[in-house]
C-alpha cells in the first residue's frame, strides 16, 4: 500500500470509530448538498441541483434512526422544499454562527456534541466543525476545512459526497445492509393501464 492509502485507510477506521456514536447528521447546503453554484434568474429565482443518490442516502440514514439536519448561511424555498422532500426536519438557514446554531442543537436535539456529525466545504463551516464529534469535508472543500476534517469523501460536494458519509455512519452502526437491502426491494407505484 501506497503511504496514501495506508492514511486514507486510518482516517476512514477513525472516522467509523466516531460515526458509532453519531445520532444526529448536520449538513451544510451550498457546497455540500450541491455542488455549489448557485443559479439566478433576471426575476430572483434560485436554483439549485441537488444530487438523487445524496437524497437516499440521507432517507436511508433517517430509516435508520439517525436524525438529519441542515445548517446553511442562505435562505432559500428551495432548501426548504428539498428538507421537506427528505424528511429532515431540523433546518437552520441564514446562519453567519454555525458554532452557535450547533450549541443550540445539541441542547434542542438533547444530544452531546460527541454523538454529532458536521459536513462542511468552506472556512464558514469550521467553528461548527470544530464543535461536534465526527467533522467531515467534501473533497473538493477549501484545504484549510480539509484539513480539520476528521474524515474527508472521496466524492465532491452535490455529487455524492452526502451519500458516502450516510452509508459510513450506518456501516458504524450495522445498518447499512438492512438499508440497501429494503431499497433494493422497494416498491412501485404504476401508472396507467
Amino acid at each position: 500500500m501506497t503511504d496514501a492509502t495506508t492514511e486514507r485507510a486510518g482516517r476512514t477506521a477513525e472516522a467509523i470509530a466516531r460515526a458509532k456514536a453519531v445520532r444526529l447528521l448536520l449538513l451544510d447546503v451550498d457546497g455540500v448538498l450541491t455542488d455549489g453554484r448557485l443559479f439566478l434568474s433576471d426575476s430572483g429565482e434560485e436554483f439549485k441541483a441537488f444530487h438523487s443518490r445524496d437524497g437516499h442516502g440521507i432517507k436511508m440514514l433517517i430509516a435508520s434512526g439517525v436524525r438529519v439536519g441542515l445548517v446553511t448561511g442562505r435562505t432559500s424555498q428551495v432548501v426548504v422544499r428539498r428538507a421537506n422532500d427528505l424528511g429532515i426536519t431540523i433546518l437552520v438557514q441564514g446562519c453567519r454562527d454555525k458554532r452557535t446554531a450547533v450549541s443550540r442543537l445539541l441542547e434542542d436535539e438533547a444530544v452531546t456534541a460527541s454523538e454529532v456529525a458536521f459536513m462542511g466545504d468552506d472556512v464558514i463551516d469550521l467553528p461548527a466543525m470544530e464543535s461536534v464529534g465526527l467533522a467531515v469535508a467534501v473533497a473538493d472543500a477549501h484545504p484549510l476545512v480539509r484539513s480539520h476534517a476528521h474524515w474527508v469523501t472521496e466524492q465532491k460536494g452535490g455529487l455524492g459526497a452526502v451519500r458516502e458519509l450516510c452509508e459510513l455512519i450506518m456501516r458504524a452502526h450495522g445498518t447499512l445492509d438492512a438499508q440497501l437491502g429494503r431499497a433494493y426491494q422497494g416498491e412501485c407505484s404504476w401508472a396507467g393501464g
